[in-house]
């Protein structure tokens, strides 16, 4: 796709991304020309076999690694050339995760943990802010379960409220990798059902990694890698194509 500066239909891109690994004979590419943006309020999964590039991708666009070369943006900010404090300053004000082994505080209570990142911004939540996120807290069904600790919870309540915090600030864009690769079907397919919701009836643009085909089956978008390149761009598919896709793929290789 065609990527530039000024797009209000994009929440991130990155243009000629290329990032390499090592010097000389044993450099690696893990990304190779890449030019590729997430959608606003859209579900999009990224896909590929391991060493695709697929976690790569999201790194960079997510401000938690480096270019070699190529460009990054979130919004419309270039932020290929900030320093760690600044990419920091972006990621705690327009960036949230969502991630496999939850990182949740266990010192914190889950109210706690849902108002890290306000915490960390150094910032009190808005009128606004409170309502939103109680009304996620009700959603997601913790309000009975503010005052406990992680550890008191299942892994799928604690990847709902790793959910929580990461849309309660409200970001530009959400990040989850892998988010239920440590739980049961059941819960999985929930908080999937989760994340799709917050896309399609809340507007939150979401970018999911996984090498699940029904993970993906659950995203508006799925765009695939391998070999550190884009190979296919495609709207919602079933778990079966992506699973027929990526086993193609595999042939091919």
């Amino acid at each position: 796709m065609e990527i530039t500066s000024e797009d209000p239909g994009l929440v991130a891109r990155v243009a000629g991304l290329t990032k390499s690994y090592g010097s000389g004979s044993t450099a690696v590419t893990a990304l190779d020309n890449v030019s590729v943006g997430i959608r606003k309020s859209e579900f999009t999964a990224i896909m590929g076999p391991s060493g695709s590039g697929k976690s790569t991708l999201m790194h960079i666009m997510a401000g938690l690694d480096s270019v070699t070369s190529g460009r990054v943006w979130i919004g419309s900010t270039d932020i290929t050339g900030l320093d760690d404090t600044e990419l920091t300053m972006i990621r705690r004000r327009r960036v949230g995760f969502v991630f496999q082994s939850f990182n949740l505080v266990p010192t914190l209570d889950i109210r706690g943990n849902i108002m890290l990142p306000f915490e960390l911004d150094g910032r009190s939540p808005s009128d606004d802010d409170r309502r939103w996120i109680d009304e996620l807290v009700a959603s997601l069904g913790l309000a009975p379960r503010m005052s406990h600790r992680p550890h008191e919870l299942s892994g799928g309540q604690q990847q709902r409220v790793a959910i929580a915090r990461a849309l309660g600030s409200r970001p530009d864009l959400v990040f989850a990798d892998e988010p239920t690769g440590n739980l049961d079907s059941r819960t999985s397919r929930e908080v999937l059902s989760l994340l799709a919701t917050a896309s399609s009836s809340y507007g939150q643009s979401i970018a999911m990694v996984t090498h699940d085909p029904i993970a993906a089956s659950y995203a508006d978008r799925i765009i695939f890698l391998a070999d550190g390149k884009v190979i296919e761009d495609r709207g919602r598919s079933t778990a079966s194509d992506i699973s027929q896709y990526m086993l193609g793929m595999e042939q091919v290789a």
